[in-house]
């Protein structure tokens, strides 16, 4: 959710220099090949992922992966004004990252025979789309449908309203009315709008189709089958139940600004767009299944993968690199954390890293040249 980090990496310049952070340590996890932890912990990696919170970032967390080679780092610090580094297997909110798992199902469903990439929303959601009729299920998919985006009607931080809306109950519905209410309608002049309205309607049709809620599909078919111990959908738990650094937000304007952890907060609000609540491993293991096939049948991962030249596909990013790998993945923003997390075409290159965001500076260079590094040197783990 571009609107959501955009936001809140404006929201906090105020107390910047509040956070010091605390010593860096990494470990390194694998077979007998593996590097030796403490060269690990010296190596570049590390380096990299302490300039993520030298550059805006309140802490940082990191899993990378070569093959059977595993490393990860931590830097800065698990609250603020604290001490504690984050954990290195820490759970957070996914956010966007969600839309890959809620894509992955719809594609599932058209492999199944159960829906078509050219069907409509008014035939899954007959009267929720006031042109449901010009609206496929392709276009939800790639954020081509021309549907407003909910979360730019939501009273973000440094709003105070927030405090009012983030612990409370939604239904997909009353947020897509707020969209349709209050964001406007795209003239579909631009062919690409980014929007999170599209995964709300999109786990709906998956709720109408399966007969459950998306989120017992997507439990049923990813988490379960891979075996992703620490990731789950919330809905309307507010609590993150795993070790977890803490998120914040800055609320109020100049005098009156404060800072409030706002690591509680209602999954509901983000839904199937951005729900996810996982850790770096269990996503690099996600991305990896399916990138090499296990999830997917080729056909719909050929379609799910964006071409040459083309960012985003069907809830997947692209990233090329200066160094000429593609990788893909997806980033993922909710309010208080921001993840990447990408794998190279072969599958035997990830890296997921995680933020609480913090500061003046923006910590995206940074966090950009530990995703080069990692996907470019295919002969170093550390």
């Amino acid at each position: 959710m571009k609107t959501i980090r955009s936001t809140l990496l404006a929201a906090t310049t105020v107390l910047a220099v509040l956070a010091a952070p605390a010593a860096a340590t990494a470990d390194t996890a694998a077979t007998a090949d593996t590097a030796d932890p403490a060269a690990a912990a010296r190596g570049g990696l590390q380096h990299r992922l302490d300039a993520i919170t030298g550059s805006g970032a309140l802490g940082a967390f990191a899993e990378v992966r070569r093959g059977d080679r595993v490393w990860r780092g931590s830097s800065g610090t698990a609250r603020l004004h604290g001490s504690e580094r984050p954990p290195r297997r820490s759970a957070v909110r996914a956010g966007s990252i969600t839309k890959t798992f809620t894509a992955t199902v719809v594609l599932q469903l058209v492999a199944d025979g159960e829906l078509r990439l050219g069907d409509t929303a008014e035939q899954w959601l007959p009267g929720v789309l006031p042109d449901g009729d010009d609206v496929t299920v392709r276009e939800l998919l790639s954020h081509t449908s021309g549907v407003p985006d909910y979360v730019a009607t939501l009273p973000l931080p440094p709003r105070p309203r927030f405090l009012d809306i983030r612990l409370r109950d939604w239904t997909a519905t009353q947020l897509i009315e707020r969209a349709l209410t209050h964001g406007g309608q795209d003239d579909r002049v631009e062919p690409f709008s980014y929007s999170s309205t599209n995964y709300l309607l999109l786990g709906m049709i998956v709720e109408r189709i399966t007969g459950q809620p998306y989120a017992t599909a997507i439990e049923e078919r990813i988490i379960d089958r891979l075996g992703l111990q620490h990731t789950y959908l919330p809905g309307t738990t507010v609590r993150i139940r795993a070790p977890h650094p803490h998120g914040y937000a800055m609320i109020g304007r100049g005098d009156a600004a404060r800072a409030v952890d706002i690591t509680r907060m209602n999954g509901s609000l983000l839904g199937a767009a951005g729900e996810v609540i996982s850790t770096a491993a269990d996503l690099n293991r996600f991305y990896e299944a399916l990138l090499d096939g296990t999830l997917l049948p080729r056909r719909q991962l050929q379609a799910m993968t964006p071409p040459f030249g083309t960012p985003y596909g069907l809830g997947l990013m692209r990233r090329d690199l200066d160094c000429g790998v593609t990788a893909y993945g997806h980033d993922g923003d909710s309010l208080g954390y921001v993840t990447w997390t990408f794998v190279d075409r072969a599958a035997d290159r990830q890296v997921t890293i995680s933020i609480t965001p913090w500061g003046s500076a923006d910590p995206e260079p940074a966090v950009n040249a530990m995703l080069e590094r990692v996907l470019c040197r295919p002969d170093r783990v550390s």
